[in-house]
């Protein structure tokens, strides 16, 4: 028997993710040490209720509600309670009593990252968090090591499962947003309050964090420009199936160039929406309430990272992935790798961000109408690339009406947002019916 080093790895939190992570820790803790180099031994969880129903049958003596003394005698401290309070007074309190976290909490990140991080380099530990930005998909490492010698330019990604199940739903199904959110809560997808999921709150949380590591710059939550899916219909998703595309909520991070505030003339852009991605990238056949991250790196090119973005097992993968690093760090030795922001770029609102649109209108159907609308356009500095016209009414004496789907080349975006308000203004114009980002071509 092999006499490894000793460490002690404390718990705090036994959902769906604890459970898990507490029931591998426990069936799998000689294979694990095999690979760390170091036994680990579950010291104990820390739960509010220690009567509380569990996912899992864990022993009960390892519950206690005394989280201060479970962290001050550990070495590595597993944070999932979720949340931003205790989560964050617990992660600070593991930090400085000297351990190592693991974490998978993205709101915590995102909102409270860079104090976090200072804290773990005041004292030479280590945070990880693969499992904040997608689940069992490893992305962070990625970024943080094996691209830490290339430059990151853009990331595409699929980051929520229940918005990607509803999507992909409504696209193969023709169903209606209403009744697959319904049935997305009943199969547990969706919470019983589906917001952080559907307004897009919760993936822009992660773009957040995963813009942060690519781009070696603090970005604040509030800098993410946030759509959510509510407003997509069935008839958007049909003229998207019509038009080659599918939609899905992605998060969008890029490096922009040619910006003064910078002293390169580099920015960032962060952001996230329900966009029009063509069926022949590969994002587009990321089905179900899957995940995948498409990075686009200077010398690398272009990466796709693909799997479960949810569910405990999956993410719980992650987390003890990241109990193996942090143990192989401390048999080794040394002080933690702090987080790179020295890059310092400034965050652009997504005015700056250059696109392109799909803009679908009701108009009048007569002579002279498209000339009118071309016109618009091009006052606004914004160039057609396609257009489409199908005649959908004709009301007698009132005259007859078109739809028009245009699709335009690329543009700054504030450029194409206030042509699109000069267009809903317009005589010719009945309405405007959908705008709708295209990315990934």
């Amino acid at each position: 028997m092999i006499d490894y080093r000793h460490l002690r790895v404390a718990l705090l939190g036994a959902g769906a993710v604890g459970s898990q992570v507490a029931a591998l820790l426990l069936k799998h803790g000689e294979e694990l040490a095999d690979r760390a180099g170091a036994s680990l031994e579950l010291a104990g969880i820390a739960v509010r209720d220690l009567d509380a129903p569990r996912d899992t049958d864990l022993p009960r003596e390892l519950f206690t509600t005394d989280a201060d003394s479970l962290i001050v005698g550990a070495d590595i401290v597993i944070e999932l309670m979720g949340g931003i309070e205790p989560a964050r007074t617990r992660v600070l309190q593991a930090i400085n009593s000297g351990a190592d976290v693991v974490t998978a909490n993205k709101a915590l990140l995102a909102t409270h990252g860079p104090e976090i991080f200072d804290a773990a380099d005041q004292v030479g530990a280590q945070v990880y968090y693969e499992a904040a930005a997608a689940g069992a998909i490893p992305i962070i490492r990625p970024l943080r090591d094996s691209l830490a010698g290339d430059r990151v330019q853009r990331i595409m990604g699929i980051v929520n499962g229940t918005t990607n199940y509803i999507l992909d739903r409504m696209d193969t199904e023709g169903a209606d947003f209403a009744d697959v959110l319904a049935q997305a809560q009943a199969l547990g997808y969706a919470e019983a309050d589906p917001t952080a999921d559907v307004e897009g709150y919760d993936a822009a949380q992660k773009a957040a964090i995963l813009a942060s590591l690519a781009f070696h710059t603090a970005v604040p939550l509030e800098s993410v420009h946030r759509e959510g899916i509510t407003e997509i219909t069935t008839s958007m998703m049909d003229a998207a199936r019509h038009a080659g595309y599918v939609i899905k909520l992605l998060a969008v991070c890029e490096r922009l160039t040619g910006h003064e505030p910078s002293a390169s003339g580099e920015a960032i852009s962060v952001r996230v929406y329900p966009a029009l991605v063509p069926r022949t990238h590969p994002l587009a056949s990321v089905h179900g309430a899957n995940n995948a991250v498409f990075v686009e790196a200077e010398a690398a090119g272009s990466l796709m990272f693909y799997g479960a973005g949810a569910g405990g097992v999956q993410t719980a993968s992650a987390v003890l992935g990241d109990v193996v690093s942090a143990a192989r760090r401390h048999v080794a030795g040394g002080v933690g790798v702090g987080e790179s922001t020295r890059a310092n770029l400034p965050v652009l609102e997504i005015g700056h961000a250059v696109t392109r649109y799909q803009i679908t209108l009701e108009v009048d159907d007569r002579p002279g109408v498209l000339a009118i609308i071309a016109t618009i356009l091009s006052e606004g500095r914004v160039s057609i690339a396609t257009v489409e016209q199908t005649v959908i009414a004709d009301d007698g004496e009132a005259g007859a009406r078109a739809r028009l789907v245009i699709g335009t080349h690329k543009a700054r975006e504030q450029d194409l947002s206030d042509t699109v308000a000069r267009l809903a203004e317009s005589d010719v114009v009945e309405t405007v019916v959908s705008v709708l980002r295209v990315e990934g071509n």
